[in-house]
Formats: C-alpha cells, structure tokens, sequence
C-alpha cells in the first residue's frame, strides 16, 4: 500500500484532477464501440472511483 502526505491545497487539486479524469472517462465509456476497450476504461473508472473514495471524496454519479 503506498500512503501520501498532502496538505489540503494539494489533497484538492488531486480530487479535482481525478474528478476530470473520470468525467472525461465516463465520456470515453460511452463513446466507445469496441467491447473490449469499454471493458478496459470501466477497469480504470473503477481504480479512479476507489482513489477518489479513499481522498475521502464520494463520486455521485458512478453509472455507466
């Protein structure tokens, strides 16, 4: 397990970085045709939803 130390200006720059990186990834997922892509991005929603999660932040609209 790797544990950071940040302070709050850095801990909501991450946040709002992840926020964008998963918006932009919900994007992706929908515009995607290829199966198994889509498989792959939703993977990588997953580790950033659990990231996010762990900064103590809880994405609201983790469909898709």
């Amino acid at each position: 397990m790797i544990q950071l130390d940040l302070n709050s200006e850095e801990h909501e720059i991450l946040v709002s970085i992840l926020e964008v990186c998963l918006s932009d990834l919900r994007m992706e997922i929908a515009d995607t045709d290829s199966m198994d892509y889509r498989d792959v991005l939703k993977e990588r929603k997953g580790v950033l939803i659990k990231t996010l999660t762990a900064l103590g932040y809880s994405p609201q609209a983790s469909k898709a």
